[in-house]
């Protein structure tokens, strides 16, 4: 099961909002390039980065911070927010990026990730968030009626690299994941599943890995700056498996 460090930018920083609320963020690196090199430097296998500022605005609003963590490092990157079109696609993965994650999109604009999945294979992953079972949408501040499960199912045939899914309840919280939803749901699909949301310990990744569902992987922030989770015992503790 592979780790991904989370850096979240806001307004050019590495910051973590708490259930993802904007007005609650900390910062915690003014330099997420510098952020993202000490992840590497740990032995991380891939980052995992969230444009917040676009994922409200609708378009990349962080991209001179992203840029410039592609340019420092070596391993591969996926990236959410504001990626809503196929220009859009195609430009980040022009600039290194190696895998695109549409959101908000997957939602209102499911065919866009069907086309986007067949012109780039293997570099288009769908983030499922949700509250309560449901998707929210547009930076988690609009709540829809579909579900979860149904939403990941209709992707079943599109060619996606994974479902990057987040309980935004648990969030920012570190009161651990929802193991058992995100359970549910890998079993409920064949699209290799990401846990996103509340991994807090190493004892939530063992969980994780240990849930009886094949999890690709699981992502984690806020532990990893508080070093709640130390990245290098944690990725060791993954590997022995």
């Amino acid at each position: 099961m592979i780790l991904y460090p989370a850096i979240d930018l806001k307004d050019g920083q590495a910051v973590r909002l708490l259930r993802g609320d904007m007005e609650k963020s900390t910062v915690f690196n003014d330099d997420p390039a510098a952020q993202a090199m000490e992840f590497v430097d740990a032995g991380c296998e891939w980052l995992h980065l969230v444009d917040l500022n676009g994922a409200f605005a609708g378009e990349p609003v962080n991209a001179a911070a992203v840029e410039a963590i592609l340019a420092r490092t070596k391993v591969p990157a996926q990236l959410g927010g504001g990626i809503r079109d196929m220009a859009t696609i195609e430009r980040w993965l022009d600039k290194g990026l190696q895998r695109v994650i549409l959101g908000t999109v997957a939602v209102e604009n499911p065919d866009l990730v069907r086309e986007a999945a067949k012109a780039f294979p293997g570099h288009v992953a769908v983030g499922i968030d949700a509250r309560n079972g449901r998707v929210a949408t547009k930076g988690w501040a609009e709540e829809t009626d579909v579900m979860v499960t149904d939403l990941a199912r209709s992707f079943e045939d599109a060619g996606v690299a994974a479902i990057i899914y987040t309980d935004i309840n648990r969030d920012g919280a570190m009161q651990g994941p929802n193991v058992e939803a995100t359970a549910d749901l890998a079993r409920a699909v064949s699209i290799p599943v990401i846990a996103s949301g509340g991994v807090s310990s190493l004892d939530d990744l063992i969980a994780l890995r240990d849930c009886g569902a094949q999890l690709n992987g699981a992502i984690s922030g806020r532990a990893l700056y508080d070093g709640a989770i130390d990245l290098e015992e944690a990725l060791a503790a993954l590997r022995s498996d």
